[in-house]
């Protein structure tokens, strides 16, 4: 037998002899180690993902499912978990479990000595407030008093927990065969674990109201003096000590001390003050501080050096705020570009989980996408909300309600590179394997692992039909040099995220900075996509190449206000600015295809503070016969336009389309800006899924009223085929689709053709594949999977319920011209009925075309 694997094999009956002991056993001795020779790889199945595996994949858990400290017990716990996931854990270079031990005190408390007791997680609820846990009255809810996970809960010492980091090393390794990390957190609020240091004894680190009043830990901080012996500072903390030298230097001791391998700062921590309101330090909900601006980035930026001076060689992973690049920039002072470029050896804040708790969607998805336009690296991080350990619920059992619509929808993201390379989540995160009570369910990984595997396996490998041209330089530029913008960066991100959680499916994005060169490494790539993005800066790089892009046949779409368009961009899109004007507008026109029972309002509300400055665009030449204005907003004798479409002969099939854009949300309060009343105003970010009709992309959804919440739909490519997910809150909600090449006929599902759309009825979670385009105008089409039965053939679809059709298949990316066949209402052997077929047009990217067929359709490549 193998060496290695004789090796992992006695290791493994090591691991049950443990499991059949008392803690009192003595460990068996170590083998020696394998020679190079003994070393070589086992010939093992392929486990390869499309693309590369992940570079990490990080189990996130309490110390709950340890409910007895002694050894054996925390040597099967060990094992349990990675078993749980093993068919998914296979697919990763490393492997990391990342503790919530705490709430990151006993990190603060540390006094260097590992005798020390360990104030740990063991509540359910918010053990910090004016009730003790487990007592007062009944109605009170679990974020005003806690209790006890278990009875009697055990104890531990903080050299317990050096045990469970060295046993999860161990037992990791010996059942994967790969190398294990450990992770240490850190939360800035009072979820988790009671902490003294913060609500007793220090106070005044205490600024932000996320959970209450002064609640959480703000990272640019200053301590006041503190007598007591701490393991980076065992004279005690000298007054006006800033906070980042404590936590960076105890921090220090404690990942070395316990063995730890990296750090994870939670819930926005070292992101700003509010990490999940949409006030904060500049924003006040009435207009932003200026003033604050430079001071608060130099506290954020100073909290970081004085952490890496103290700490520099642990790895940083980061949560992030809720909230997107742009808003929590302007709202917040966060320079994320500053973060990203200081060195400090971090990987960028992944996916915000709340989703799951408010259907957020589309700030999901901005949060995440405009995070990746620009990173330090290739690296970054999906996350995935499996189970809560404090708040009683577990996501994909309840909120989701077992609907994977957060893993295909945040999975089909991908951002581009300067290179022009497609580049995909190389970490993976799960928050938690395990509950509230402890528990590890096998149920929970049994189910979720499949759709991450299907998520990963058709991960995008192309541009989606959309492109987000994200910003980034240019928001955090004009946030510090031209602040009376400060505005149009705060209204950005809210009006894509109300566009995206009214349909429009954007999934891709590459940042303006990396525009220009991902171009010229890979000058078609585009070719079958519509970028969107705002109105240059003017005189910029990009702005040249995006006006290049245009008029040599790209396809664009602008949004938000144009006060500073340069007079060649202007002239592009035959702009002028006028006056500007806000509140109540009439809109006079019938752009949007959906259908309503209730008709939608004919009014929109423009709120100039929220939606990037009041309304002042109109077109320059009125008698331009190639531009067409779609939408205008009346109010009293004055108009403005606000949607239109301009395309010049000269430009090669270049067409771009400007949408001015109304946020159509305000602020009362709370976290987050609120959409306006849609059975009151017109939902002015529902204009970007409208006006991809321009481009011939249509996705129209026919519902009640106005108050029934949209889907959200992303659309990727992968591997030359359309992959397509969504979130349908309300599933009565009716969906039809029109591409430029045809109606799209889901593999496994059947179609009725209206007026040449498709239509649709999904569940809340929906992830199909798309290969087959239809021109047909009525008529039931259906695509289904057949079996191969033939030697050479890996793929057989059936088309049936065609009338004199035109369609279009995309077969995968690797297959020739003589490598694929089309058969008319022919069976098995395939001997009869083979028609030949045409190459699809350049602008469809690679696909093949039969006309004119009636009745069954067998396409096999």
């Amino acid at each position: 037998m193998n060496f290695k694997l004789k090796h992992r094999l006695w290791l493994l009956l090591g691991l049950l002899a443990y499991s059949c002991t008392s803690s009192k056993t003595t460990p068996p001795p170590p083998l020696p180690a394998p020679t190079a020779a003994q070393s070589a790889p086992l010939p093992l199945v392929d486990t390869s993902l499309r693309g590369e595996p992940f570079q990490n994949i990080t189990l996130e858990t309490s110390l709950k499912p340890f409910k007895q400290n002694d050894e054996a017990y925390i040597r099967r716990v060990a094992a349990e978990m990675f078993t749980q996931w093993s068919s998914l854990l296979r697919h990763a270079d490393t492997i990391s479990v990342m503790l919530w031990t705490s709430d990151g005190s006993e990190i603060l408390d540390y006094n260097g000595s590992l005798e020390q007791p360990l104030e740990w997680a063991k509540y359910i609820g918010n053990p910090n407030t004016e009730h003790e846990v487990g007592v007062g009255p009944k109605e009170l809810s679990l974020h005003e008093r806690a209790y006890l996970y278990m009875e009697n809960p055990p104890n531990f010492t903080y050299q317990d927990l050096k045990f469970i980091v060295r046993t999860l090393k161990e037992t990791g390794e010996a059942l994967t065969g790969k190398p294990i990390r450990i992770g240490a957190t850190f939360d800035p609020g009072p979820e988790f674990a009671k902490s003294d240091f913060k609500y007793e004894k220090h106070p005044e680190i205490l600024e932000g109201s996320a959970m209450g009043h002064k609640s959480f830990v703000f990272s640019y901080a200053t301590l006041k003096a503190d007598q007591d012996s701490y393991a980076g500072f065992p004279n005690g903390i000298p007054d006006n000590t800033p906070f980042g030298t404590f936590f960076g230097r105890q921090s220090q001791h404690f990942l070395k001390d316990l063995d730890f391998d990296y750090i994870w700062f939670s819930n926005g921590f070292g992101f700003g003050m509010e990490p999940w309101a949409s006030t904060g330090t500049i924003f006040t909900g009435e207009g932003f501080n200026e003033e604050n601006l430079t001071d608060t980035k130099d506290k954020i930026i100073n909290f970081w050096t004085l952490f890496r001076e103290e700490c520099p060689d642990f790895r940083i992973e980061t949560r992030g705020t809720n909230l997107a690049t742009g808003i929590d920039l302007a709202k917040d002072g966060v320079d994320l570009k500053a973060i990203y470029e200081g060195g400090y050896n971090i990987l960028p804040p992944p996916n915000s989980p709340w989703a799951a708790l408010d259907g957020d969607f589309g700030l999901e998805m901005v949060g995440y996408m405009s995070r990746i336009a620009q990173l330090p690296d290739n690296r970054y991080i999906f996350r995935y909300y499996t189970h809560d350990p404090w708040w009683l619920n577990s996501p994909w059992l309840d909120r989701y309600g077992r609907e994977p619509h957060d893993i295909y929808l945040p999975m089909s993201v991908a951002m581009i590179n300067q290179q022009g390379e497609i580049k995909l989540p190389t970490h993976l995160n799960f928050l938690t394997i395990d509950d509230s009570f402890g528990n590890m369910p096998t149920q929970v990984p049994n189910e979720v692992t499949p759709h991450i595997l299907k998520a990963r396996y058709d991960s995008p490998t192309a541009p989606g039909p959309l492109v987000w041209v994200y910003p980034f330089e240019e928001y955090h530029s004009w946030a510090y040099n031209e602040q009376d913008r400060l505005a149009e960066i705060y209204y950005g991100d809210w009006f894509i995220r109300q566009a995206i959680n009214n349909g429009f499916p954007l999934n891709t994005i590459i940042s303006t900075k990396y525009f220009g060169s991902a171009l010229q490494h890979k000058p078609d790539m585009f070719d079958a996509s519509v970028l969107v993005t705002i109105v240059p800066e003017a005189g910029s790089d990009f702005e040249k190449s995006l006006i290049d892009y245009v008029k040599n046949g790209g396809k664009v779409m602008v949004y938000g206000p144009a006060d500073h368009a340069s007079p060649a961009f202007a002239a592009l899109m035959n702009l002028q600015n006028t006056s500007a004007l806000e509140g109540e507008f009439t809109l006079a026109d019938s752009y949007s295809k959906d259908r309503l029972t209730k008709a939608a309002p004919a009014v929109i509300q423009h709120a100039a503070l929220f939606s990037g400055g009041g309304l002042k665009t109109q077109i320059r030449e009125l008698k331009d016969p190639n531009t067409k204005v779609k939408v205008k907003m009346t109010q009293g004798k004055n108009t403005r336009d606000v949607l239109w479409v301009r395309a010049q002969p000269d430009w090669k099939g270049g067409k771009i389309v400007y949408v001015r854009g109304t946020n159509s949300s305000h602020y009362e309060g709370g976290r987050l800006l609120k959409p306006n009343d849609p059975e009151k105003y017109a939902v002015g970010p529902a204009y970007l899924r409208h006006a991809l009709q321009e481009f011939g992309l249509e996705y129209i959804v026919d519902k009640y009223d106005p108050a029934v919440k949209s889907p959200v739909l992303s659309i990727s490519r992968s591997n030359n085929g359309y992959f397509l997910s969504g979130y349908v809150p309300n599933t009565s909600v009716k969906h039809r689709f029109k591409f430029p090449q045809g109606a799209p006929v889901l593999n496994g599902y059947d179609t009725e053709l209206q007026n040449g759309y498709a239509t649709y009825f999904f569940p809340t979670a929906w992830n199909r594949e798309a290969r087959v385009f239809v021109e047909q105008n009525e008529g039931i089409v259906s695509c289904k999977e057949m079996h191969s039965g033939e030697l050479g053939i890996s793929r057989r679809l059936q088309i049936s319920g065609l009338q004199n059709a035109t369609v279009r298949v995309y077969p995968d990316e690797q297959i020739t011209d003589d490598g694929i066949h089309f058969y008319v209402n022919a069976t098995y052997p395939w001997k009869k009925g083979k028609i030949p077929a045409q190459k699809g047009e350049k602008e469809f990217g690679k696909s093949y075309v039969v006309k004119n067929v009636t009745g069954n359709l067998v396409v096999s490549w």
